[in-house]
């Protein structure tokens, strides 16, 4: 079985994924910014293997979001996500700034998120 710190960075290069194809292509800028937050990342090797994976199967969105929720909700609050949603944030503004579909990946996510938590406590 996967690490949990494994099964969260893998997860997190997927919602980078499912962020910059939720417009229906990626951007040069995109890709150019993630490659620069993850430079200093010690996990930026896995992160950005997951995001090439999926970007090279060009798997549905909506299939590889459900996949990070629950990766996430198995992994349980982390405070990785923080992170995780600065680079969210940075990677879409890079573009032509943050689009509607963008931030719905961003409010989605981090509603599942505080969602299923609360639950738990």
């Amino acid at each position: 079985m996967a690490d949990l710190n494994d099964k969260l960075y893998d997860a997190f290069g997927e919602l980078v994924y499912v962020l910059a194809m939720s417009d229906g292509e990626l951007q040069t800028e995109e890709l150019d910014t993630l490659k620069k937050l993850l430079n200093k990342h010690e996990w930026a090797s896995e992160i950005q293997w997951s995001f090439d994976y999926e970007k090279g199967k060009a798997r549905d969105v909506a299939d590889v979001y459900n996949k990070v929720k629950f990766a996430c909700f198995d992994v349980g609050p982390h405070p990785e996500y923080a992170q995780m949603l600065n680079v969210l944030e940075k990677v879409a503004e890079s573009s032509l700034g943050v689009i509607s579909e963008e931030q719905a990946v961003i409010d989605r996510f981090k509603h599942d998120l505080i969602e299923e938590f609360m639950k738990r406590s």
